[in-house]
């Protein structure tokens, strides 16, 4: 039975820093919470415990994690928040020291109620216990794992939600890439064609495109409210960000007062080489500065890796296309979303599993396989795309500075997206039949690598730059 997943788990709307350090136990304590309440036990507990584990632990402070945690138990939804209430529910907490939770209901949350533990759990990097107390006694109990990109599991899980999808009959069921290949040449359809059909067994086309726009304006505000706000970054490494300084020189006295005039103005701005370059930086610099002051982004497939795709997709329709629409927004972010999940069935999205390569560089042949369809490429030309990108991020550690994702995450972004246009375009000039290491076999190469790499390349702030390099030294 091939694994079915959607595009709509590969980009999720959500809050940054970091998809598997916030968004993931966010959404862990949410789904505790909600657990609580079906079983009609979170009435009678009076007191919660939270135990960070492995990478949780190790970079937690820098990831936002025990703020996420907060929020999750509070039920506020990571989608939909509005960003400036995260700052006060927090705060409220912290000097309360009580978790106020829908319907009035309130529980106990001293200041030390989230331990920090150096300790990696058997199953996964990514470890959080959630405890509930009722008068003295643990009444509940649930340990959860964040792997990458907001996705969370439990070890006893029976997987029942995912049979059920599972059990659905998709059209085109996909597990690697050659068998998408394989749809694509028997029907002669485009990769987003297919992709596009295996979704309409979940959703309506109605619903399909609403969500896909969501995603895109999602995207488009955040690169607009990042190259419009300027300042230091939080969390004591006081980077400056750069996306407003660059964006001013590139903009220059264009008139706008949205982010869709916004585009038309940058249509009509300079379009040598090096300003290319400096527009795509710009747009991936943007994305991860809001992501860094826990803006709202959409992980792509992971937060850290959030400005390369719509950095890519910005890019098509401000330099190569002008009369792009939202057919091509769809198309890119279909295509996107099946090569992200073929990582995610074969590899890994997760830096704590596989580094920076399970994040940048899965973003980064996402985006160079989405580019080179809308470019006119085959679809065996774009799997040689995303091949190209992410065979040339092989062994990329993560090791954020402080545990912070700022340096080197927000560069690798920028870095990130210019190979995958690079990459795009040497797909669309080569024979697919000449090509030498097909995508699947680099993807089992990259799983490979990531399980041969020391532990404290995976996002442990314990090795590499963060090492090197202290946030006291900053």
């Amino acid at each position: 039975m091939s694994q079915f997943i959607s595009v709509f788990d590969m980009l999720k709307i959500g809050v940054g820093p970091s998809s598997s350090h916030t968004l993931g136990p966010w959404r862990a304590a949410q789904t505790w919470v909600q657990k609580l309440r079906e079983l009609t036990i979170l009435d009678s507990i009076d007191t919660i415990k939270v135990d960070l584990y492995g990478s949780l632990s190790l970079t937690g402070k820098g990831h936002a994690t025990d703020l996420a945690i907060l929020l999750g138990l509070s039920e506020a939804d990571p989608e939909y928040i509005p960003i400036e209430d995260i700052a006060i529910i927090v705060e409220r907490i912290n000097i309360q020291e009580e978790l106020y939770l829908k319907g009035g209901k309130v529980i106990k949350f001293p200041n030390n109620s989230i331990s920090f533990n150096r300790e990696f759990l058997p199953f996964h990097a990514n470890g959080v216990t959630f405890r509930g107390f009722s008068e003295g006694k643990e009444i509940s109990t649930e340990t959860y794992y964040s792997i990458g990109g907001g996705f969370i599991v439990q070890e006893k899980d029976n997987l029942e939600e995912e049979i059920e999808i599972n059990k659905k009959n998709f059209p085109y069921p996909i597990n690697r890439a050659i068998q998408l290949e394989e749809f694509c040449e028997k029907e002669n359809l485009l990769i987003s064609d297919i992709v596009f059909k295996n979704e309409l067994e979940l959703k309506s086309e109605q619903e399909i495109d609403f969500e896909l726009n969501r995603i895109w304006e999602t995207m488009l505000e955040c690169m607009y409210i990042g190259c419009h706000t300027e300042g230091k970054l939080p969390g004591g490494l006081n980077v400056k960000r750069r996306a407003f300084g660059t964006h001013q020189k590139l903009i220059k006295d264009s008139q706008y007062s949205n982010p869709e005039e916004w585009i038309t103005a940058i249509r009509s701005t300079e379009v040598k080489f090096r300003e290319i370059l400096k527009w795509v930086s710009c747009f991936a610099l943007s994305v991860n500065e809001v992501n860094a002051s826990l803006g709202r982004v959409v992980t792509a497939p992971t937060n850290g890796s959030a400005g390369v795709i719509p950095a890519v997709l910005m890019y098509y329709m401000v330099i190569e296309n002008h009369e792009a629409d939202f057919n091509h927004i769809r198309r890119f972010l279909l295509t996107a979303g099946e090569i992200g999940s073929i990582f995610k069935k074969n590899a890994t999205i997760s830096a704590a599993m596989g580094g920076c390569q399970a994040e940048i560089g899965v973003s980064s042949a996402m985006a160079a396989a989405a580019l080179t369809e809308l470019l006119g490429g085959s679809a065996a030309q774009c799997l040689v795309a995303a091949e190209i990108a992410m065979e040339h991020h092989l062994g990329l550690t993560c090791d954020p500075i402080g545990g912070l994702v700022q340096v080197p995450c927000i560069e690798r972004n920028s870095m990130g997206a210019i190979k995958a246009i690079n990459a795009a375009e040497m797909a669309l000039e080569t024979d697919p039949k000449e090509v030498k290491v097909p995508l699947d076999k680099v993807i089992d190469t990259m799983w490979e690598t990531a399980k041969d790499m020391n532990k404290n390349y995976k996002e442990t702030s314990e090795g590499g730059l963060a090492v090197t390099v202290r946030l006291a030294d900053c």
